[in-house]
């Protein structure tokens, strides 16, 4: 099967041919049908972030397909079905298990995947959605509702509008908040008024007057995060997704004078991953997506890297 595979730091992944999988007891085969390109798979090739795992392995967590083949025990599901692999990081992170992080991914034309991790996709939603909402969607979900419990009526910014970022607006809308969105790029604002953005701004500063009840940031790039805490309301919440930079220098007498609640937010549960694909299903979500031919991964992964991306690209390994 054709693969594309991370070597080492800094270099572009490297096309090979591997074996077909074979599922160990309590795993399944999957055929790959989309894979969802991710902003943490540049960070890992430009060193932002370190591999979990020694290279050469494969990339790519965001995966929807078909099951192929059974390992033994595995009784919940049956070749044939239309699944996505679940990235469970609640209640307890289980990398080990995650495509693209403890076990190879789907940047190749077939992974195996332990069965626990498994969910049916509803008719109603396509293996497009359902692999980027994986990822982009579902932890843009936690972050605003689980981490920043966002609720009706408040006043909540969404820092960075990428894929993680528009979904995380949607959210916020859908829980009732007036939602603002912030980006350096004015490019993105169109998307984000039709996620339902009140409005956008350049600068986390001009929200001020506003007085946030909660700041998501999925940029992290350090200033952003700083600026969050500077201009939430007292007793405001500053919830930090992206990692767009190893360290962020905060005001220690705003954080403290304020009583600002800093949290970080990392994943998703598996029911908040089947509560967004209902949200798909009934059409209250719709990620924003793009398509890229499978051999243009790393063309599309250079796009990300240099800010050329609107939503989350995605791609058909097995065309």
């Amino acid at each position: 099967m054709k693969a594309f595979r991370y070597v080492s730091q800094g270099a572009p992944l490297q096309w090979v041919e591997l074996p077909d999988p074979v599922p160990d007891p309590g795993w399944v085969v999957i055929d790959v049908e989309v894979a969802g390109l991710c902003h943490s798979d540049v960070h890992l090739v430009d060193g932002t972030i370190q591999p979990s795992r020694r290279p050469p392995f494969t990339l790519g967590h965001e995966v929807a397909g078909v099951v192929s083949a059974l390992g033994e025990g595995v009784s919940d599901h049956a070749v044939g079905d239309r699944v996505a692999v679940a990235i469970i990081a609640h209640p307890e992170v289980q990398a080990h298990y995650a495509p693209g992080i403890g076990v190879d991914g789907g940047y190749a034309e077939r992974l195996v995947a332990h069965a626990s991790t498994l969910v049916t996709l509803p008719d109603a939603v396509s293996s497009v959605h359902a692999a980027v909402a994986t990822d982009s969607v579902v932890t843009a979900y936690h972050a605003v509702r689980t981490e920043a419990r966002v609720r009706p009526g408040e006043v909540i910014a969404v820092v960075g509008l990428g894929g993680l970022g528009l979904n995380g607006v949607r959210t916020g809308v859908i829980a009732g908040a007036d939602v603002y969105g912030v980006d350096v790029n004015p490019d993105t604002f169109e998307a984000a008024r039709a996620a339902g953005a009140r409005e956008c701004f350049t600068h986390l500063s001009a929200l001020a007057d506003l007085q946030p009840d909660a700041v998501i940031d999925f940029a992290g790039v350090g200033a952003t995060t700083s600026e969050a805490v500077d201009v939430v309301r007292r007793l405001g919440r500053v919830v930090v997704v992206g990692l767009g930079a190893r360290n962020t220098t905060i005001s220690n007498g705003n954080l403290i004078r304020k009583s600002v609640e800093l949290r970080g937010s990392y994943g998703a549960s598996k029911d908040e991953y089947r509560q967004v694909l209902s949200f798909i299903a009934e059409g209250r979500i719709a990620p924003v997506v793009e398509e890229i031919p499978f051999r243009e991964l790393n063309e599309g992964l250079d796009r990300i890297r240099n800010g050329k991306v609107r939503g989350r690209l995605v791609t058909r390994p097995k065309g």
